[in-house]
């Protein structure tokens, strides 16, 4: 019997919350609010599924474009998720980490990301949330670090390969990613972890996400056992995808 492919991280672009909140008829940030329900449901499922690292996007560097009154809603949002979970989180075993740039955060936001981070410090599970990230302004931050050590010597030219670019992305030591999921029904990655992306399996459902429950996710890893990754390889190469 075929073995299924091994899936430890998946990542998911949580898309279709201010559809859903129109669909109800309430305003933009309701959506939100019943997104961060779903975020919980998801990551219960994901214990039940062996996933050891979920990685969710949760605003990138363009959402800030978005009008003010959303923005500012989202970063509400996000600090009320930050005080009201970690200790939850803490208690359930999961490691809380923050990507993205932090730049742009207010200082009681930043204040709340750290407390956060230190709170879920440990556990055998990891949630990862994607906040003023993007998969370019990753690998262009990569560049820079990269440029540095050339430049103070650390580092020649000839040293440069994807092993090392893999050491200076944001979160290094994040096990590779397995599956990509977007909810909401659009057909893009819209510059979501572009490098680590680069062999993951990628999962389109047209769910909403305040309504892609645990039967929903089961749906998207069923999917995904049934693949065969090949990494580069010809088809003949690698053990055959798993029988339906």
């Amino acid at each position: 019997m075929t073995e299924s492919p091994s899936l430890k991280h998946v990542a998911i672009i949580m898309d279709g919350n201010n559809r859903w909140a129109k669909q109800q008829g309430m305003m933009g940030v309701s959506g939100h609010k019943a997104g961060v329900e779903r975020l919980r449901d998801v990551l219960s499922a994901c214990k039940e599924l062996d996933v050891n690292v979920l990685t969710v996007f949760a605003f990138s560097s363009e959402n800030w474009q978005r009008p003010e009154k959303e923005v500012d809603a989202l970063m509400s949002l996000f600090y009320l998720y930050l005080s009201n979970e970690a200790k939850k989180l803490k208690k359930e075993g999961v490691r809380l980490r923050v990507m993205g740039s932090r730049k742009r955060f207010s200082p009681k936001l930043l204040k709340a990301i750290d407390k956060a981070e230190k709170v879920a410090c440990e556990g055998d599970r990891t949630l990862v949330i994607a906040a003023d990230y993007g998969g370019q302004w990753d690998v262009v931050e990569a560049a820079k670090k990269i440029a540095q050590k050339v430049q103070q010597g650390e580092c020649a030219i000839n040293d440069i390969d994807s092993n090392l670019i893999d050491t200076v992305l944001d979160l290094p030591d994040l096990p590779p990613l397995d599956l990509l999921i977007r909810t909401g029904g659009e057909r893009r990655i819209s510059n979501f972890l572009l490098w680590q992306a680069a062999y993951a399996e990628l999962y389109f459902s047209d769910i909403l996400w305040p309504d892609f429950d645990r039967e929903a996710l089961v749906v998207a890893v069923e999917d995904y056992k049934k693949r065969q990754r090949r990494f580069g390889l010809a088809a003949d190469q690698v053990s055959p995808a798993p029988s339906v």
